[in-house]
């Protein structure tokens, strides 16, 4: 395993996927009943754009170093959660610090909620578990984040959600993803499940799209930033399946997607039913 997400930390795709993930978190809160987070592949938790992974490719400058200036109301609405957790750890760490899901998920986490977190590379893991040592309802394993989505759910909540973002590294990848997200919804048909996956061949996309809506049942939402066209050489977008979706999440999306288009110089968005909700 070599991906390290420090070098891309901060990117626009870390903007798509963590403003989605603080609105899916937002929504969980309106309730009282206690909800559960398991981040399959967690990374860890807390990245320095000053750093020199960061700082060597520079990928942060043109993701959250774009997002300083305001957007429209509606827009800053959808970001709020996702800013106030950047703030409340800028304002703990220094203003090169950015969070990732586990920082974002422990700081929108009530006395009741839980969170696993589950690391496979060894020194991420290390670096992961010290930085939540002291998190009493944050649990930090060192396992494959795919057996997660066996050994950990369901969870004895009923509430919930379920990220999961791989790295991409080998061969077959979305094969396997469209096969553990539908995996994952059968074990646990009353959690959110939340699949990112990267956009580079438009019609390896398009048959991972295919296969999922075969697979699954469950209402799903197909979310996708793309910020250039997609040659199959590099990261042209960024994309976020949601099945179980918060009923405000298309709504939400439909605000943010265009906007953050519009602030990267993107290529266009995707905001559809990939499994409509069934009658």
């Amino acid at each position: 395993m070599n991906y390290r997400h420090a070098y891309h930390a901060g990117n626009f795709a870390d903007v798509m996927k963590h403003a989605l993930l603080a609105r899916i978190l937002a929504h969980l809160l309106k309730k009282p009943a206690a909800f559960r987070v398991i981040d399959t592949h967690a990374g860890i938790g807390i990245y320095d754009l000053a750093g020199e992974e960061a700082s060597k490719t520079g990928e942060w400058c043109s993701g959250v170093g774009a997002m300083d200036a305001p957007f429209s109301p509606d827009v800053e609405t959808v970001l709020e959660p996702w800013r106030q957790a950047v703030a409340a750890l800028r304002a703990d760490r220094g203003p090169s610090a950015y969070p990732g899901s586990p920082a974002i998920v422990r700081s929108m986490l009530r006395a009741q909620d839980r969170a696993i977190l589950v690391e496979k590379h060894p020194q991420d893991h290390a670096t992961l578990a010290a930085e939540f040592r002291h998190a009493a309802n944050v649990k930090v394993v060192h396992l494959d984040g795919w057996a997660a989505l066996g050994g950990f759910i369901p969870p004895k909540e009923r509430r919930g959600l379920v990220l999961i973002d791989p790295p991409f590294e080998e061969q077959g990848e979305f094969a396997r993803c469209a096969a553990r997200f539908a995996q994952a919804l059968r074990r646990w048909p009353t959690g959110i499940v939340a699949l990112w996956y990267p956009v580079k061949h438009e019609r390896e996309v398009a048959a991972f799209a295919e296969a999922v809506s075969s697979a699954v049942t469950a209402r799903t939402l197909r979310l996708e930033l793309h910020v250039a066209p997609a040659d199959g050489t590099r990261l042209a977008g960024s994309g976020l399946l949601v099945a179980n979706p918060p009923f405000t999440l298309a709504q939400d999306a439909g605000r943010l997607l265009p906007a953050l288009v519009k602030r990267f110089g993107g290529a266009g968005f995707v905001c559809e039913d990939l499994v409509p909700e069934r009658a």
